[in-house]
């Protein structure tokens, strides 16, 4: 059983349709990211991942760790990745099919902070907290994709993330997200996805899990990030490149600015995916936001954010890719 919910961006007589960028405004921003990604390119930190990418064509400076892409090989990755994929929860109901425009929603995290349900005051959230949480996100229908919101401060810090996924894995049916941090506990976090699924050919047939990839913005992919993209490619399991470029900050102060250091970090990361296996399922994701110089804040209810992920989904769209952006 596969759930189909509605689709987005669609003609139809009814409703209302918000346009963020027309087809030559599109078209100006990929011209731009090719240029980026051709002249100023992106560094990566692994020697790993920069022989894959020289090994696929890249022109790669080993002693700097700087990557140009000549544009083939950006069109190449683009058109490699799929479309569509299947994500499986342990319950199949919970079946979903991953499109260009078809909407889901997901919890998202991480808080470090939880109101007590006994004492209705603030504190530091627990391991127990996680799969509380998951059990509450299960439940609802509004929900499709459960990725952990709160952290677990009673857990080892190297060692807190495994506990997170393993609280979601537990308190779930539907499929899950998460963000390793670094391929080490991407691998281990494969590894325990394994066991549910029934070992990991059965995990690579019917994925239960997107793993999360957040860049540094501008431009960098340190070896965390690198680990983690080869781990999930390597696995067949779907990856998210999530950029978080902030306006005015880590990325230029114009929007179209930022969407295009946006759009470059995150084809530089499917273009590594793609690298180690081609066709390996890839979302084109982010939660950017924009930087109030006079308060010194991220103001994350601003017109600027709605603006740029809105903005990011329709890029996404353009590329025919699956994206994953913040709904506020």
């Amino acid at each position: 059983m596969i759930r189909r919910n509605l689709f987005s961006d669609t003609s139809s007589c009814g409703g209302i349709l918000l346009g963020f960028l027309t087809e030559n405004e599109l078209a100006m921003i990929h011209q731009a990211v090719l240029e980026v990604l051709k002249l100023s390119g992106s560094w990566i930190e692994t020697e790993e991942s920069q022989r894959i990418l020289a090994d696929a064509g890249a022109n790669v400076d080993f002693k700097s760790g700087i990557v140009k892409f000549p544009e083939w090989m950006v069109e190449d990755a683009i058109r490699s990745t799929p479309g569509q994929f299947f994500l499986y929860g342990r319950d199949d109901q919970n079946n979903i099919v991953v499109e260009t425009n078809r909407v889901y929603m997901s919890t998202f995290g991480q808080g470090v902070e939880i109101i007590d349900s006994k004492t209705g005051k603030p504190r530091p959230s627990v391991k127990a907290d996680i799969g509380e949480s998951a059990l509450v996100a299960d439940a609802l229908d509004e929900i499709d994709i459960v990725l952990r919101t709160l952290t677990a401060g009673d857990q080892p810090k190297d060692t807190a993330p495994l506990h997170e996924a393993e609280e979601v894995f537990i308190n779930t049916t539907k499929p899950m997200a998460y963000g390793p941090g670094n391929g080490y506990r991407a691998q281990k976090i494969i590894d325990m996805a394994a066991v549910v699924a029934g070992g990991h050919d059965a995990l690579s047939q019917r994925p239960t899990f997107i793993c999360n990839c957040c860049p540094i913005s501008p431009l960098k992919f340190d070896r965390h990030v690198c680990n983690a993209i080869v781990t999930s490619a390597r696995s067949g399991i779907p990856c998210n490149i999530l950029s978080m470029v902030l306006g005015g900050m880590s990325g230029p102060i114009t929007l179209a600015g930022s969407l295009v250091v946006y759009t470059a970090e995150i084809l530089t990361g499917i273009i590594l995916n793609q690298a180690v296996r081609k066709g390996s399922p890839v979302i084109f994701g982010g939660s950017s936001m924009v930087f109030d110089m006079r308060y010194l804040t991220t103001p994350m209810g601003s017109p600027e954010v709605a603006l740029l992920n809105g903005a990011a989904a329709k890029i996404a769209q353009y590329y025919g890719i699956p994206s994953w952006v913040a709904g506020g």
